[in-house]
């Protein structure tokens, strides 16, 4: 299980990383004419990666691994923080 939860933060990192080289160009040398659209994909991806991470403490914790359990829960409140210090 923590393998997959490894897993799926680096896929989260390589999703953000792209989306990031994506719009870095994108635009050069033009004048914005109004507010750029708001981008959820942060909020998303850390978002689901805290739910991942949260369910796997608590089947952690239910299968009677309480150290690894309690570790996983104490990831999942700070990727949900993660979560919403990316809201718009």
């Amino acid at each position: 299980m923590l393998v997959a939860d490894a897993a799926a933060a680096l896929l989260v990192v390589i999703v953000l990383a792209v989306r990031g080289l994506g719009r870095m160009d994108a635009g050069a040398g033009q004048r914005m004419a109004g507010q750029p659209p708001v981008d959820w994909m942060p909020v998303w991806c850390f978002g689901v990666l805290a739910l991942a991470v949260g369910v796997t403490g608590v089947v952690l914790l239910r299968l009677g691994c309480r150290v690894v359990g309690v570790v996983q829960l104490a990831l999942c409140v700070v990727l949900a923080g993660g979560a919403l210090w990316a809201w718009p």
